[in-house]
């Protein structure tokens, strides 16, 4: 039997598709009955097939908590590790540290105990090292903790030490590392903020680069590691470099809305941000903008993801195809 966490987001949907096109048994963990109907409305991209999401086998539970977990783990050999909590505003920080690494150990544990076969976990770019020189950054690039890290950063990479303890206790594990996950059906949250703000009118744009990836070329190459005798291994899964300006006009073109046109400089988003901490204390609202999502806007960092497409003989999709789908399926939903 195959486990997935996170199984109702973005990453989680979408390998839930994949793996019920083959005839494994798939348990899959969710927190709330209405969340269902997010994997229900990804599904409806694929196919109109309603007997495919009935071969999963739902199982309600909360990964931080471990009396819930341990049935979950009953006759499972395989486990997709998805589940996450992202934030990059400072306040989340107890909150993702529960989540991502505590309940990664908690996975971890369990995995251990149950004599699972292998697990696969889904991390970050935000968790490889970063490249000094602007050089293309690698699965070999070291983690820096005397950066200026942010506490999603933080989190992920301390999920990643728990994985690496499975490695040593008699579980094979995968990581794979991806940059921005493009993909349909969460419109209103991660990347998917992107397509809804520019169908908007998004007016505004910055030049910070990074990788990006779609949610298909996040899970396939996934499926061939837990698939393969590859073992002990991490993989960074990027299909570009782009700057967030060149996705943003890719986002544009394929709604046919006008291109955003205002550059913002670092030092308007790094007083923006400042602003928008100082309100969300007076209102308690979220922040629009945090400290590390206005860095990230500027940063630049290139990903290789030549280690993947080698060992796996795989190919990503270019990026402005991926965005041409997604767009479509904005307008359908």
């Amino acid at each position: 039997m195959i486990l997935v966490t996170g199984g109702t987001g973005l990453v989680g949907s979408h390998l839930l598709y994949h793996l019920c096109l083959q005839n494994d048994v798939i348990r899959a963990i969710y927190r709330t009955q209405s969340s269902l109907e997010n994997v229900k409305r990804v599904f409806s991209f694929y196919t109109d097939d309603e007997t495919l999401f009935s071969k999963i086998e739902w199982f309600q539970a909360d990964i931080t908590d471990v009396p819930s977990m341990i049935p979950a783990f009953s006759d499972v050999k395989q486990v997709y590790h998805c589940a996450a909590f992202i934030s990059f505003d400072s306040k989340d920080y107890i909150k993702m540290r529960k989540v991502n690494i505590h309940g990664t150990a908690i996975i971890v544990n369990l995995c251990i105990d149950a004599k699972v076969d292998k697990l696969c976990f889904v991390s970050s770019i935000a968790s490889v090292g970063e490249s000094l020189k602007r050089n293309i950054i690698t699965e070999e690039n070291e983690w820096n903790k005397e950066l200026d890290n942010s506490g999603y950063s933080i989190t992920k990479y301390g999920a990643e030490i728990e994985v690496w303890r499975a490695s040593q206790e008699g579980v094979d594990v995968v990581i794979v590392n991806p940059g921005v996950i493009l993909g349909s059906g969460f419109w209103s949250s991660g990347s998917g903020k992107l397509f809804s703000q520019v169908y908007k009118g998004l007016r505004f744009y910055t030049e910070g680069i990074t990788g990006f990836v779609s949610v298909q070329d996040v899970v396939k190459p996934m499926i061939l590691l837990m698939n393969s005798s590859v073992k002990n291994e991490r993989f960074i899964l990027v299909s570009e470099n782009k700057s967030f300006k060149e996705i943003f006009f890719l986002i544009a073109d394929s709604f046919g809305k006008k291109r955003p046109s205002k550059k913002i400089k670092p030092w308007q988003t790094n007083l923006f941000w400042r602003f928008a901490w100082g309100f969300s204390k007076i209102s308690g609202k979220q922040p629009l903008l945090s400290k590390y999502s206005a860095k990230s806007a500027h940063s630049i960092s290139r990903y290789s993801s030549e280690k993947t497409q080698k060992t796996l003989n795989f190919e990503f999709q270019n990026i402005g195809e991926s965005i041409k789908n997604i767009s479509k399926n904005y307008l359908k939903d």
